[in-house]
């Protein structure tokens, strides 16, 4: 019968081994297969051995053969068995952690804690599934840092590249005397690049003279390790020379120079001559360059706040809208936010108070409370001016700055400078500044923030 059956299972191997596989580099080969290997597709751990598709069938019809495991192919099936016992390894001591038998489990492992390899694998496959979420978490942290650097060296060369372009539209109308001027600009701004790239230089210069000290060090150190000679080696460790001092360079940072204002400080160098010249570059144009389109959010606005179909235009009216009290939404002050919000850089925004009597206006941080009675300050998330009793105009700080202005803004203008923490208001027609909060730290998304004040009887309708 084992002729016969040996006699059969070659003719079907070698009928069916032009269909099948031979196995390649890499792949398990079958153990039984004699001349061309074919591929093998599954390997048993009682036979520990490995068969093609012909070679297997008798596991998948013999009854007493149909009990053997089998697993997915696998070579070196002799080291899954243990090597004291000759029995499969199919426990696992996880007082020892190390793969046992059986009979391991009753002898030399009777005391510990035991149970089958299924339980421990799929204990650590749950582990490398968590520590592959938090690897794949850590280095999409990584690439938007990445992402974070790029930003800025970007944001760092739009300011340059900004900052030199001003210079030269500017100082190229001014015939010679500005063409000096224009010159000095771009020295400076090239001076605090090149100091830039020379404190870069000193610190790279700092880290490889570093380098070379502990090379020597570690130079000295090694030779002296290999010294077998037990007198010499002690006799020459006080001699060793002290670790050299090194700097603590986590805090050590090249900073992109600032070139705020740099064509304001050359222009005001000028002759009197250019004065008619500098009257063309006042602040508030330097800052309208950075405007954005804002459109206001009606989730956010108070229930009685009318808002236009375009989302430019907000009035108070003396009926409450049936509206959902969504947590966005405030329910007390009359205020609404716009719908987009700004993370970094510099934006500016122009906003018409033409007419009314009563107004604020300015951003606030997402976070901000927008339920009941709220206090407007920068502590609580909010930096505003405010029209009050047509005439009293005030910034909400802590305490309030009354406003002194020798006219009443028609149209005022809101710029923010997101890293240097600036927030300034200017009369538009007036080309004057209202007023600025300094050294503010922002940490969240700002929204520009607007409230057309109460409509008192109609006397402050005006959109």
């Amino acid at each position: 019968m084992a002729a016969q059956f040996r006699q059969s299972a070659q003719q079907k191997a070698s009928s069916s081994s032009s269909e099948q596989q031979a196995a390649k580099p890499g792949e398990v080969p079958c153990d039984v297969c004699t001349g061309t290997k074919l591929k093998a597709l599954k390997s048993c751990l009682v036979c520990l051995v490995s068969y093609c598709e012909t070679h297997l069938e008798p596991h998948l019809t013999m009854a007493g053969l149909k009990r053997h495991q089998l697993i997915d192919p696998v070579e070196n099936l002799e080291g899954r068995m243990c090597t004291k016992h000759d029995k499969l390894l199919e426990l696992f001591c996880k007082t020892d952690q190390m793969c046992v038998c059986m009979l391991c489990s009753v002898s030399d492992h009777k005391t510990h804690d035991v149970f089958p390899l299924k339980e421990e694998y799929e204990g650590k496959k749950a582990e490398l599934g968590k520590t592959e979420a938090e690897t794949q978490q850590m280095i999409q942290k990584r690439r938007l840092k990445i992402e974070e650097i790029k930003r800025s060296v970007e944001l760092s060369k739009e300011d340059a590249d900004r900052e030199i372009a001003g210079g030269v539209q500017v100082f190229s109308a001014l015939k010679e005397s500005v063409e000096r001027s224009q010159a000095e600009l771009i020295d400076t701004i090239k001076e605090k690049q090149r100091e830039t790239e020379k404190q870069a230089e000193g610190f790279i210069k700092e880290l490889e003279q570093e380098i070379s000290e502990l090379k020597k060090r570690s130079s000295e150190v090694e030779q002296l390790s290999r010294s077998e000679d037990h007198l010499h080696l002690l006799q020459s460790l006080p001699s060793l020379n002290a670790a050299p001092p090194t700097k603590d360079w986590t805090e050590v940072r090249v900073r992109p120079p600032s070139y705020e204002g740099t064509v304001r400080r050359a222009v005001n160098q000028l002759e009197e001559t250019l004065s008619e010249q500098m009257k063309k570059l006042p602040e508030l144009k330097r800052v309208q360059q950075y405007a954005v389109d804002v459109t206001l959010d009606p989730d956010t606005a108070h229930p009685a706040l009318i808002l236009t179909d375009d989302g430019k235009q907000v009035k108070h009216a003396d009926v409450w809208k049936n509206l959902p009290d969504n947590p966005e939404r405030f329910d007390i002050c009359v205020h609404v936010l716009a719908k987009q919000s700004f993370s970094s850089g510099r934006f500016y925004c122009e906003v018409q108070v033409k007419g009314k009597t009563e107004w604020g206006l300015g951003v606030a941080r997402e976070s901000i409370n927008r339920k009941g009675n709220i206090t407007r300050i920068p502590q609580d998330g909010y930096w505003t001016i405010w029209l009050r009793n047509k005439n009293e105009y005030e910034a909400a700080a802590d305490p309030p700055v009354r406003l002194s202005l020798k006219s009443q803004p028609e149209k005022v203008g809101v710029f923010v400078d997101y890293e240097e923490g600036l927030v300034s208001f200017y009369d538009v027609d007036a080309a004057a500044l209202i007023y600025s909060f300094t050294g503010c730290r922002f940490t969240e998304k700002l929204y520009p923030l607007f409230s057309p004040g109460l409509n008192d009887g109609g006397k402050n309708s005006a959109l």
